[in-house]
């Protein structure tokens, strides 16, 4: 009597492919945020050091390593803040780490792309926003909650003024105001503490407010 042969486990990717991938996800962002979407992807795949099968096998066109680019993104400014408030239970600490780290990957930059014909509805793209806006206005909640936010800001205001303020002004080479943006990041955090010093003109802005036409 033959012996069934034993199930194969799914093999796990290797090592230097998950590498590889990486390489390509940064690479790619560093090229949109320097030239645009449009850049050839055969420049993607020089600067990530791999060979073009090796970007296609990864990425089957310019959409999917688009949208893989903004998710990454936003997992690793999201993580940046759930890091801060796990190491010092401070909800203000834990929302400057976000503002700031989302400075540094360039989120801002990435916006255009997002706003364009991109695929806003993909699982992968939404599942990312949704763990994004959830965390920051749980730590904008605890904050308040605290007495070190004002009252009067929401989730919107937040990410307008963080997007607004580190993408550089019409003219400007992207990376030449690098040496303000964290400077000017760090006044809006200060004005955004309680307690508030002015009245704001307008209700805080939620995002619905910024989805809405």
């Amino acid at each position: 009597m033959q012996t069934a042969a034993p199930a194969r486990k799914a093999s796990r990717p290797r090592a230097d492919a998950l590498r590889n991938r990486e390489r390509i996800v940064t690479a790619a962002r560093e090229t949109f945020v320097e030239h645009g979407l449009n850049v050839p992807l055969d420049e993607i795949a020089r600067r990530a050091g791999v060979g073009n099968a090796t970007l296609y096998r990864n990425f089957p066109d310019r959409d999917a390593l688009a949208r893989e680019v903004v998710c990454s993104v936003m997992d690793r400014t999201a993580r940046a803040a759930e890091q801060a408030l796990a190491e010092t239970g401070d909800a203000f600490a834990a929302l400057e780490r976000f503002v700031h780290t989302a400075a540094e990957e360039r989120i801002s930059a990435l916006c255009p792309m997002i706003s364009s014909d991109f695929d806003h509805d993909h699982p992968d793209l939404e599942a990312a926003r949704r763990r994004i806006e959830g965390l920051v206005a749980e730590i904008m909640d605890r904050a308040k909650a605290a007495g070190q936010l004002r009252t009067d800001v929401g989730v919107g205001d937040l990410l307008v003024a963080a997007a607004q303020l580190s993408r550089p002004p019409a003219g400007a080479a992207c990376f030449s105001v690098d040496r303000f943006v964290h400077r000017h990041l760090q006044l809006f955090l200060d004005g955004l503490r309680a307690p508030a010093r002015s009245v704001l003109p307008g209700t805080a802005v939620t995002m619905e407010d910024l989805r809405r036409p």
